[in-house]
């Protein structure tokens, strides 16, 4: 008796099911080192960027510092000299207002020089008596002074630095004064310069990094953001809030504290800060790097957001890692599956041996029990086996008519070109006798009797080929092959035969082949050439070219088309596979057999740019 389907297929289900389970295991397993490589290699991206714009940060804030620094040891020696200028100690002596007037011009020239806001004089009692911008509405000359610190510093020790908001322009700046005295070292007055650092903070404001400066108290004095200014680092005494407000060193600054918050402390004057950003962006966190800005109290400050760059650099180092992980997740997978291949397989082998010994068995029981009935069905053996010879016949008669069919469809597409060419002949003709130019017509008629004879020619040789072998080789001349094929197809493609670049052989060229099957050759290779392209109308090229060595003439056959799609060209040469919807699918095949009788051969490109045929005959 024979098992059921069920019963012989029982002992595949748990192997079934291991397998579903060890799939399962592996994608969770491939899973938890995904995503474990992604937050590691996340983890180390961002340290790396981290590390990599702490050290961007540290150099322009260097450079910022350093840049702030040459600006102010530009102006710092101007000051020195002006007060050791003899007529500018007389004029303050005299007290003559032709003489402020004279020098009210030297310090406008100076200022224009040396691009300084504004040089002026104060003298001894605290009154601006020249200035460069003594012109100006908001000239300086006739303000009272003493109240300055500038001043009172530069009477008290020679010289001073104070920044604060002009009381006049409204513009802040760093006031650079120096003590004037006569040979007795009296007080004859102070030379203040002013400089403003406009230029500075649009550099900085240039680099989309904030940076600003501030001085002992954590004043904000220079920054590239307007808004920040006179803003505080941290809260200030309200006492000492109250004495600079009344100061008017910052005018009626309210001297609010920056919207800032230290998030992280990395030592060295580096932290990582939160702030609140103009134009109601929200928070945004920054790397805050500082700088001491030489030779003054201040410190300098660059933020550099570190957003857009740990972004980038976790993407870089979450992309490199997926790249790392996936092809090895791959090779397990194709070693696991390799293996649960084997072992199917041997269980599928064993399954089978089993099956095999059980139907031997039952075959055998079958055979002892039959063994009465032999003699009966010897005769029915016999009409069987006279019916499968029936059967054979009839095979064999099917494969000859499928091996006629090819023939015939292979005679259909070899004459369809000439066929066309005659028709078109034949129209152009009925066309030259309407209008009466016979001798045209006449050449047309020719022309369709001669392409008859060639119609006659290729059956012929087809026939030839079916009954009595190829077409034996001859020296062909190679020009004359190309010259025919393109007259067979100038009356299908009139109008695009400008797209050919031909350049013909010498006459003397000749190869090992015959005439008829070369031409039907390159026939078959600038029609699909000229189809190739005429999407493309005016842009379209088809170039023809040949070569020669020692033993071979190389015709090659070059379009711009769209070029053969990878699933085309892996069975190009193979029998009634076309792209075309009219095309049959036989005339590479037929080119490359005839090439290949002649001892040549054909080889093909392609990609998106075009295609390129290279056919490969014997030198006669």
């Amino acid at each position: 008796m024979s098992l059921s389907v069920s019963q012989r297929l029982w002992p595949s289900l748990p192997l079934q099911h291991r397998i579903r389970r060890m799939w399962w295991l592996f994608a969770a397993a491939a899973l938890l080192a995904v995503i474990a490589s992604l937050w590691a290699s996340g983890e180390l991206g961002r340290q790396r960027a981290e590390t990599a714009l702490e050290e961007q940060a540290r150099t322009d804030a260097r450079l910022n510092a350093a840049l702030l620094r040459t600006v102010l040891e530009k102006f710092r020696a101007l000051p020195f000299v002006l007060s050791q200028d003899n007529a500018l100690a007389a004029a303050l002596a005299e007290r003559d207002a032709a003489t402020f007037e004279q020098l009210s011009r030297k310090l406008d020239m100076l200022a224009t020089g040396t691009k300084a806001a504004v040089i002026y004089v104060i003298d001894k009692h605290g009154m601006a008596v020249s200035a460069s911008n003594w012109r100006e509405p908001t000239s300086f000359v006739g303000n009272d002074y003493r109240f300055r610190e500038y001043y009172q510093g530069a009477v008290a020790r020679g010289q001073a630095e104070h920044f604060a908001l002009g009381t006049v322009s409204k513009k802040p700046g760093l006031y650079i004064s120096q003590r004037i005295s006569d040979g007795n070292n009296s007080l004859l007055g102070v030379v203040v310069v002013k400089v403003e650092f406009d230029d500075v903070e649009a550099d900085w404001n240039a680099t989309d990094a904030p940076s600003y400066v501030v001085d002992d108290r954590g004043i904000i004095l220079i920054t590239s953001i307007p808004s920040w200014r006179f803003m505080t680092i941290g809260q200030i005494a309200e006492d000492r809030l109250t004495a600079i407000r009344e100061s008017l060193q910052f005018g009626d600054a309210p001297l609010q504290p920056l919207p800032l918050d230290i998030v992280r402390n990395l030592g060295d004057r580096l932290d990582v800060v939160e702030i609140v950003m103009p134009g109601g962006a929200g928070k945004t966190s920054f790397l805050d790097v500082g700088a001491p800005v030489p030779e003054t109290a201040w410190r300098l400050q660059h933020l550099v957001a570190l957003g857009p760059s740990i972004d980038a650099g976790v993407r870089e180092a979450r992309m490199l890692a997926l790249l790392t992980l996936l092809p090895v997740l791959s090779g397990a997978a194709f070693l696991l599956r390799r293996r649960q291949t084997i072992t199917l397989r041997i269980f599928s082998e064993q399954q089978a041996r089993e099956e095999l010994e059980r139907r031997v068995a039952e075959r055998t029981l079958d055979l002892s029990q039959a063994r009465d009935r032999l003699q009966a069905e010897i005769t029915g053996h016999r009409s069987t086996e006279q019916k499968l010879q029936a059967v054979q016949q009839d095979l064999v008669q099917a494969n000859r008519l499928a091996i006629l069919g090819q023939v015939a469809a292979g005679v259909a597409h070899e004459i369809n070109q000439p066929v066309a060419t005659i028709r078109a002949y034949a129209d152009n003709a009925r066309t030259f006798l309407e209008r009466g130019q016979t001798a045209p017509a006449g050449e047309n008629l020719q022309n369709i009797a001669a392409l008859t004879e060639r119609i006659g020619t290729i059956t012929e040789e087809l026939k030839t080929f079916a009954r009595k072998g190829r077409s034996s080789a001859e020296p062909t001349g190679l020009r004359e092959v190309i010259e025919g094929a393109v007259m067979l197809l100038r009356s299908r493609f009139a109008g695009r035969m400008d797209t050919l670049d031909i350049e013909l052989p010498p006459a003397a060229l000749q190869v090992m082949g015959n005439r008829i099957r070369l031409e039907q050759v390159l026939i078959n290779l600038l029609q699909n050439a000229l189809e190739a392209v005429a999407p493309k109308a005016e842009a379209g090229r088809v170039e023809v070219r040949t070569s020669t060595d020692a033993d071979m003439v190389t015709l090659t056959v070059v379009d711009n088309g769209p070029g053969i799609s990878p699933e085309i060209r892996k069975g190009l040469f193979t029998p009634f596979n076309t792209s075309k919807e009219s095309g049959l699918g036989l005339g590479l095949v037929i080119s490359k057999d005839i090439v290949g009788d002649y001892g040549g051969r054909m080889e093909v490109e392609s990609n998106g740019a075009g295609t390129r045929f290279i056919v490969h005959l014997r030198n006669a």
